[in-house]
């Protein structure tokens, strides 16, 4: 599993013209399914969005709380285009991210398990394979941050 972790002040999804999600301060979330990936990753990863430490502690310290320190709200979104591969040509290949209900039914249990160790009211969703409008006020100057499960490691990447 891959996923890109923004801060921001608030983030909607919106699709065919009507508001499906927003969230206001927390974590907008952009997670793709890999083939290969588990259970075990997407709890792993529903884990480190939820603990991840993106904000200031109250004394100034740098990256202390959490989206659950700050009781924020996070807005997942599906985003099978993280696992693109551009190596060869101009055209992106979309063969490393899993396809159709197995991939719909992971991300499914990713959300609700982020569901399951915060809060139901706190946690939103887009619509898994729609053409999302996804809106967001970026809570800068945090940059994106991505975050790579691959077998037993972990790669965080600021992007």
């Amino acid at each position: 599993m891959k996923a890109v972790l923004q801060r921001v002040l608030s983030a909607s999804v919106t699709v065919d013209h009507q508001l499906i999600s927003s969230i206001g301060r927390g974590v907008l979330v952009f997670a793709a399914v890999a083939p290969g990936d588990t259970q075990k990753d997407a709890e792993t990863l529903a884990n480190k969005v939820l603990k991840m430490r993106l904000w200031d502690g109250d004394d100034g310290a740098r990256w202390k709380r959490s989206v659950q320190d700050i009781e924020g709200e996070v807005l997942c979104v599906s985003q099978f285009t993280l696992l693109a591969s551009t190596k060869k040509g101009h055209k992106p290949d979309f063969h490393g991210a899993m396809g159709g209900s197995q991939a719909k039914e992971l991300y499914d249990y990713f959300v609700s398990q982020v569901r399951e160790r915060y809060s139901t009211e706190k946690v939103k969703d887009g619509v898994f394979q729609a053409m999302m409008e996804v809106a967001l006020v970026n809570d800068g100057p945090v940059i994106p941050l991505k975050i790579s499960l691959l077998t037993d490691h972990l790669i965080l990447t600021l992007v």
